[in-house]
């Protein structure tokens, strides 16, 4: 399962669940208020999804990365899976589905802030009901998950990855998911990663939170205490799909050293608000080596 690719077999075996999107961005001047209307001063469409944009960004970083996801039967899920093989993810795990590939509408203003609205399609109907969808949780060493897909999807994922003596890391975005679901997977989990936002409603104890802060680095809280990472100065051009480099690189990084993936991670995150758009935006692992180097060196 995992042999056979070269040089990556010595990184570390990340196998990713999440949702797989199309997204469509759109620039504005300023964000709409309710009931506004405003013009777009252009507008593209890129492969997206917290799934997808965590594999990529762990691909890039170095590791040796699946991604069980759903993907439909639509042009979107053609373009989707070769976005996906063309940055070294690994797709035996993906299922094809008949219905519509999952989509989002990305407001992008001038000042880098986002707008988001997700039409989830194929992403809602993943399940661990195949052996396919399975295989890849088997022999990795970290499983990253988010919550842009079925809930108890996510569970048995955690549960099986726990089993085989994997690492269990969830991002918990986006918001909403039921909150006894939400205990029952922080019981199983050795990682959570969430904003400040939701930060304020994470109440489960886990043996390592790491809090998202933007332009302020992260937090990583045990119960030793909290340590503190700063990221490089940058002028931001567009934060969408920085926490999802973020997290993506914390995963391929996590199970030889979790200090230094935490550094990396907080760097790729800054790195990934210099270019537009979120499926592209994850830096290569040279560049996030080139990036610390440039702050540790001496001025």
């Amino acid at each position: 399962m995992w042999a056979g690719r070269g040089y990556r077999c010595a990184m570390s075996r990340v196998t990713v669940l999440g949702s797989v999107n199309m997204d469509q961005f759109f620039e504005v001047a300023q964000l709409p208020k309710p009931g506004q209307t405003v013009l777009a001063g252009s507008n593209r469409s890129e492969p997206g999804g917290k799934g997808a944009n965590q594999a990529v960004a762990a691909a890039r970083a170095g590791a040796d990365v699946r991604l069980v996801a759903a993907i439909g039967t639509d042009a979107h899920g053609d373009a989707l899976r070769k976005h996906l093989q063309d940055n070294g993810v690994g797709v035996d795990g993906l299922m094809v589905l008949p219905m519509p590939s999952g989509t989002a509408a990305i407001m992008v203003s001038a000042d880098a802030e986002n707008m988001i609205v997700v039409a989830p399609g194929a992403n809602a109907h993943l399940s661990l009901n195949s052996a396919v969808a399975r295989a890849p949780i088997t022999g990795c060493d970290v499983l990253l998950a988010q919550l842009e897909i079925p809930l108890p999807t996510v569970l048995a994922a955690a549960r099986q990855a726990r089993a085989d003596g994997a690492t269990v890391m969830v991002n918990a975005s986006p918001d909403g998911a039921d909150p006894d679901l939400l205990g029952e997977l922080a019981a199983v989990a050795d990682v959570v990663i969430v904003n400040q936002t939701e930060a304020a409603g994470w109440r489960w104890p886990v043996p390592h939170l790491v809090i998202t802060r933007g332009a302020q680095g992260a937090i990583h809280r045990t119960d030793d205490g909290e340590t503190h990472v700063a990221p490089p100065a940058v002028e931001a051009v567009d934060t969408t799909g920085a926490g999802d480099v973020f997290a993506g690189v914390l995963a391929a990084g996590w199970s030889e050293d979790p200090r230094h993936a935490l550094r990396r991670a907080v760097t790729a995150g800054a790195l990934a608000t210099l270019v537009s758009g979120a499926g592209n935006c994850a830096p290569s692992a040279e560049a996030i080596r080139d990036a610390m180097d440039a702050v540790n060196r001496p001025h």
